[in-house]
């Protein structure tokens, strides 16, 4: 998979993810997974957690193996900043969503304790969503963050300028599935219609620095751009996105910050706008 690989199509809505791809709450996150894991006995989860064979890669083995035995993640993964809590959950238990339903609840009860300072993740976010609105692309966020924690973060954001940017914001606690699954990316493209909008699965882009964010495009048939503002290298995108036919979704393409997407956004609408002009002609 290369890291220069384009879309398909033209963006007439991006959805983009909140944590680790707009905004930083990292500690407020990892304090509340450093809350849930020493719980898994108690929520029932110790015994769902996958075994080596069933883990996605020897590196995710480590993590559950480590989990396992001392209820915490490992030092050097807190440290790093990398891997969200979606992540975290998918690693530990991969397709069983029982019980990533009972350990984001018991996240969602801990979070409450440490929500409170929340940051753009990269310093002119704001003028980069303005310069895609700008273009005249809708735009919407899908977390699966409890909206009143959602809700609470976007006003706290530089006194509450980000809240207009968005047409729609679905969130983990508004009903059906998590991502993975695609049925919040698919509730968004359902509420733009409801307000007027022209969209399609074909004309949406949605945006997220995790696996977990590209299997729910993929999923729901939109273009998956993965956000690799980790910095990741190349041998690093083709571990976590193998290709395989127990793990055969891979990003569209993969930008390593705002910018990056907004010159995609604009070198596909432009492009698209070339192609019907020589039509016309």
């Amino acid at each position: 998979m290369g890291i220069l690989q384009m879309p398909h199509a033209r963006p007439r809505v991006i959805l983009i993810d909140w944590h680790a791809t707009l905004v930083d709450t990292h500690d407020a996150m990892y304090h509340a997974v450093d809350d849930v894991l020493p719980r898994l006995e108690e929520l029932g989860l110790l015994s769902r957690l996958l075994t080596p064979e069933t883990s996605k890669t020897f590196e995710d083995a480590k993590l559950v193996h480590y989990v396992r035995q001392h209820r915490r993640l490992h030092p050097k993964i807190i440290s790093q900043r990398k891997i969200s809590r979606t992540d975290i959950f998918e690693v530990l238990f991969g397709d069983d969503s029982d019980a990533k339903l009972r350990a984001h609840q018991a996240f969602d009860d801990a979070y409450h304790r440490y929500v409170g300072a929340v940051h753009p993740l990269e310093a002119d976010a704001l003028d980069h969503l303005q310069d895609l609105r700008a273009l005249g692309v809708l735009l919407g966020v899908i977390t699966n963050r409890n909206r009143a924690f959602m809700e609470h973060e976007l006003a706290l954001l530089e006194g509450g300028r980000w809240i207009p940017l968005f047409d729609t914001v679905v969130c983990g606690s508004d009903g059906g599935r998590r991502k993975p699954a695609p049925d919040m990316l698919l509730r968004a493209l359902d509420n733009l219609r409801e307000a007027g909008h022209e969209v399609s699965r074909e004309s949406c882009w949605y945006l997220g620095d995790s696996t977990t964010d590209v299997i729910a495009a993929r999923e729901a048939g939109v273009t998956a751009l993965f956000y690799n503002g980790a910095g990741w290298d190349q041998a690093w995108l083709d571990k976590i996105f193998p290709g395989t036919v127990r793990h055969p979704h891979r990003p569209h393409a993969v930008v390593g910050n705002l910018g990056e997407l907004v010159a995609l956004a604009r070198h596909m609408l432009a492009q698209d706008m070339r192609v019907t002009r020589a039509k016309a002609q």
